[in-house]
């Protein structure tokens, strides 16, 4: 099979492209022929070496594919070969065939296209995870969401409508068109307006209940600063390390100092909560993952729910990809076509 390989840490033009052999579904598992994967801020931030659970290069990367069902493991008795499938698969997406655990593959909802399914695993199982089941998020609270023109962003904005919470979406003033079309209540221009003064001016100094926070850094604090008593600090990610194409370890260092400390006694006087999100962990508990995909396809099933997808890119052209996401220029998701 052909796959994009990063045989070193850099720019996204280290991608190589090279013939390997066909992966083995091991027991419980599923061989998949992929016709999409999907790219994701993590696949850009292992590229530079900045992942610390990625595979050390040459490495394989790709969190998430869709396509069909060429091979089951042992054990494995849901699926059939042929059937249309989508998948977290942790690291291999990036790839012509990929294996996937069986307990996270599920049918592909009907009248979905190839590259909408796989644009459901990581952003929605993010979204869900972090907003319902470890949020809580509820109809009358007010959520915060960063980058919510995003993959993540988009998914969340949509998760949040679907409770009917009020949400305040911070992006670039490009995308303001598009956040008014998911049903963005408020936005914040993030290069212009300080989001932390901003937030509070639109809750008249109440504060919000839930913040989405895949900035990290030194904008951790003031997400936290954002926060309603009772309210909720959901981070799952650490984008304010990258900037530009390059890497720099320098600045990836000074940003993860910055994150502020919170001790568990300001977390008892203030009653709020900090939570940690990784997809990739998750993957642990397949009964969670299990379940939270059955909850997004009845989202999907109910209308509430619908993956945008931006961009598609050949996978050979997945540099290109790369630049495009790191640019900051998606609305939604970028898919390879494979």
């Amino acid at each position: 099979m052909k796959a994009m390989i990063i045989p070193e840490y850099g720019e996204p033009d280290v991608f190589k492209v090279e013939e390997r052999p066909d992966p083995a579904p091991a027991d419980g598992e599923i061989l998949i022929r992929v016709r999409a994967s999907g790219v994701n801020f993590a696949d850009i931030v292992a590229r530079l070496g900045l992942y610390p659970d990625a595979p050390k290069p040459p490495m394989l990367a790709g969190y998430e594919v869709a396509g069909e069902v060429e091979k089951l493991g042992d054990g494995v008795r849901v699926f059939k070969e042929g059937q249309r499938v989508f998948s977290l698969t942790m690291f291999g997406g990036y790839a012509e065939k990929a294996t996937a655990r069986a307990a996270t593959v599920r049918a592909i909802p009907e009248k979905f296209t190839y590259e909408e399914a796989a644009a459901i695993p990581v952003n929605y199982i993010t979204a869900y995870h972090s907003l319902i089941y470890m949020g809580n998020l509820k109809p009358f609270e007010t959520a915060l969401i960063h980058a919510a023109a995003g993959g993540v962003g988009t998914a969340s904005v949509q998760i949040a409508r679907s409770v009917g919470a009020t949400i305040i979406g911070a992006a670039s003033p490009a995308k303001n068109e598009y956040l008014k079309e998911l049903g963005v209540h408020h936005i914040i221009n993030y290069r212009e307006e300080d989001f932390e003064k901003e937030a509070m001016r639109i809750t008249d100094g109440r504060g919000v209940d839930i913040v989405m926070d895949s900035l990290g850094g030194h904008q951790m604090m003031k997400s936290y600063n954002c926060l309603a008593p009772a309210g909720r600090l959901v981070s799952f990610g650490m984008s304010s390390i990258i900037q530009g194409n390059r890497r720099s370890m320098l600045r990836a260092l000074r940003e993860a100092l910055r994150m502020g400390r919170f001790h568990p006694l300001k977390l008892f006087n203030a009653n709020k909560a900090i939570i940690g999100v990784n997809v990739n962990h998750l993957a642990k508990r397949p009964d969670i993952i299990g379940r939270e995909m059955d909850a997004i396809i009845e989202l999907i099933n109910r209308g509430q729910i619908r993956p945008h997808v931006d961009k598609t890119f050949p996978l050979q052209n997945v540099a290109d990809a790369h630049r495009y996401m790191q640019d900051r220029l998606n609305k939604g998701k970028v898919i390879l076509t494979v």
